[in-house]
């Protein structure tokens, strides 16, 4: 199995404010669909009710929470490790949030899909932790300028574990 993390951050690692994404980038939304389709994604109890429809589609969803709910359309987990041992046959999974989960992960994680977003301005209550590039080698970076869609410029970066 392959861990990978998805995220979307700006200039200070901001992912987010009072539960809400920061930025609204169709490009953004687009990637992230076509990299999770068909794949299983984790992700803590604030970013599924964050979902404006629940779970996601074309998805096995999982969602880790200490209480024990009924996630319509979501397996349930208590912990990181649990939510693991139960796709050890997968392909790739990822990681979609939030703060704590990607910390969590972050020491686990082969891949980084990060989506860079060219802002330090707008206020964020959680954020992404930091990559270091001891431990990660960057893949590949394609960059976008800001349009009548995008507000701010951003590149797609995508990171891999460095392997001794």
């Amino acid at each position: 199995m392959i861990l990978s993390i998805i995220a979307a951050i700006n200039k200070n690692r901001g992912l987010g404010y009072q539960n809400r994404l920061l930025y609204w980038l169709p490009n953004d939304l687009k990637r992230f669909k076509a990299l999770t389709t068909g794949h299983t994604i984790i992700m803590g109890r604030k970013t599924f009710e964050s979902l404006p429809k629940g779970a996601l589609p074309n998805r096995r969803n999982i969602v880790l929470s200490s209480t024990q709910n009924l996630f319509e359309k979501a397996e349930h987990f208590y912990n990181l490790k649990e939510a693991l041992s139960a796709c050890k046959e997968e392909d790739e999974v990822f990681i979609i949030g939030g703060a704590s989960l990607y910390a969590e992960a972050m020491p686990l994680a082969d891949r980084l899909y990060l989506t860079e977003v060219d802002d330090d301005k707008e206020p964020s209550d959680v954020f992404f932790p930091a990559v270091s590039h001891k431990e990660w080698q960057e893949k590949s970076r394609e960059c976008h300028s800001a349009d009548e869609k995008h507000l701010y410029s951003y590149c797609f970066t995508d990171y891999e574990r460095k392997r001794p």
